[in-house]
């Protein structure tokens, strides 16, 4: 998926840390995708044709937020994003003029409403210069018009063609209309009784539930996609589901556990090729690449993954050819091919690796899966508290470097940025505000702590220490200070009480 921006500069502590927990990350998250869209989603649909062969068919879709009725979605632009996709050739005009609507259930309740009550508002300047123009010919047209004589109202767009029905429909109630194409309607002029037979025809194009269906776009494709319960695959694809679950399914919720659970009752499998391949680096000694391409690259070129017959063939289909021919970065539909390819080629390589190569058939895909089971609904986490999300399970916290805790000294006003911009040179560590005086690290790299902690050994404001819970803790030290004075009053009461006592 390609979206209008990734995470937005103007949120406040918007910035990935290696302390987010998932929850934390999740709330982050969801505030960059309420400020985005999706602008183009790929589908590569692998079909296992014969023994250990793979034809795939791959799409591109250019989406759009649906504008019908009084539906019209405020997003934002980012401008390093949209340079990014510009330089890897994506299409605007395709996206703004021909990008296919979509919307949630929130949104589609909204408009069945709409529809209920007969409104007609329009919100689109444009949509409304459009109806007013055809208004105006049909007007002038019919008081001359013979019944059963016809007209053509030319050069509409989008949504266009139905709302100039149903105008017309409802303020004219001899006359029926009829699209013929995509831009243009025919209008007939007709008697009461024949608009009565063609208002209760099934094929009328204007009844509630074909325009709902048409207002629902792409949507209708993910509901599909939901229903068929196949295994979903993507490559780093936190954000991927989070844009599914606010753009097609319904407004991302408050709860981070809620989300975790829609999405497991959307997807019961999930595999994300980032977390399959971080491991494979691991177990096989693959050569460790962050982008999808370069990842690809590698298990089609690296000795790791031997060629021979029982590899898996992945073949694109006639249509989708030019994938073969010319590389795509960043075309959904490319990429979506790549991810399957990816997760196909990893998995006949650990499949390969546990059973030291002895394979005696060609592979099938549930023997693929049962390999890959321990990487099932397991999702990439990008430095934060886990390495992963679970969507079937409890997540498990990450194993990082102890934490450290600078104790500043002489050096007063000092913040967190100008900590980071301390260590920076040395190393690259998170930072966190313990207190008026004290400043958490956190880093991912055992070394960088091991560095700071002999080269900062001596520096004459900053003292640089392991972290304790109960020796840096502010709610320890907070409660050991009040049991102190607790003490302290317990300790006076017994003493000036027993001096009471012997004075009498």
């Amino acid at each position: 998926m390609e979206f209008t921006g990734l995470y937005s500069a103007s949120l406040q502590n918007d910035k990935l840390s290696l302390f987010d927990s998932p929850m934390e990350r999740y709330l982050k998250a969801k505030q960059s995708v309420q400020h985005f869209t999706v602008t183009q989603l790929g589908l590569a649909i692998f079909s296992n044709e014969s023994s250990n062969k793979y034809v795939v068919h791959s799409y591109n879709f250019f989406l759009f937020p649906s504008t019908w009725g009084v539906t019209d979605v405020e997003f934002t632009l980012s401008a390093s994003s949209i340079q990014f996709l510009s330089h890897y050739g994506f299409d605007y005009n395709k996206f703004l003029k021909d990008g296919i609507p979509y919307m949630n259930e929130a949104q589609e309740k909204i408009l069945h409403q709409y529809l209920l009550e007969g409104s007609r508002k329009v919100s689109s300047a444009l949509d409304r210069d459009a109806l007013k123009k055809a208004i105006d010919e049909v007007t002038c047209w019919i008081a001359a018009a013979e019944e059963e004589e016809t007209m053509i109202l030319q050069d509409l767009s989008g949504y266009q063609v139905l709302e100039v029905q149903l105008v017309l429909r409802h303020a004219l109630r001899n006359v029926w209309t009829q699209p013929l194409g995509i831009k243009k309607v025919m209008v007939k002029k007709v008697s009461p009784q024949r608009r009565r037979l063609l208002e209760n025809s099934p094929d009328d194009c204007c009844q509630k539930e074909l325009i709902l269906r048409s207002a629902r776009g792409f949507t209708n494709l993910f509901q599909i996609l939901v229903q068929a319960k196949k295994p979903l695959v993507g490559h780093n694809m936190l954000m991927d589901l989070m844009h599914l679950h606010d753009k097609f399914y319904k407004p991302l919720p408050e709860s981070y556990e809620e989300f975790k659970g829609n999405i497991h009752n959307l997807f019961p499998v999930l595999i994300d090729t980032k977390t399959v391949t971080k491991s494979i680096w691991k177990k096989c000694q693959f050569p460790l690449r962050s982008s999808l391409l370069e990842v690809y690259a590698v298990l089609c070129s690296s000795n790791l993954n031997p060629k021979d017959s029982m590899c898996p063939k992945i073949a694109l289909a006639s249509e989708c050819s030019r994938y073969a021919e010319k590389k795509s970065p960043h075309e959904a539909g490319y990429d979506a091919f790549l991810c399957g390819s990816v997760l196909l080629k990893s998995a006949h390589l650990l499949l390969c690796t546990s059973t030291d190569g002895a394979l005696e058939a060609d592979p099938c895909f549930p023997q693929y899966l049962s390999v890959l089971a321990e990487y099932l609904n397991k999702v990439n986490f990008i430095r934060g508290g886990v390495s992963s999300i679970n969507f079937s399970g409890e997540d498990v916290p990450c194993h990082h470097p102890p934490l450290l805790v600078v104790h500043v000294r002489g050096w007063p006003g000092l913040n967190e940025r100008q900590i980071y911009q301390e260590f920076k040179a040395l190393c690259r560590f998170d930072v966190r505000r313990l207190s008026k005086n004290q400043f958490l690290l956190l880093s991912n790299k055992f070394k960088q702590v091991r560095l700071v902690l002999r080269d900062y050994k001596h520096h004459p404001h900053l003292r640089v220490s392991v972290y304790g819970h109960w020796r840096h803790s502010p709610g320890v030290n907070c409660l050991l200070q009040v049991s102190g004075v607790v003490a302290l009053w317990s300790v006076l009461a017994f003493v000036l009480g027993g001096a009471t006592c012997c004075l009498f």
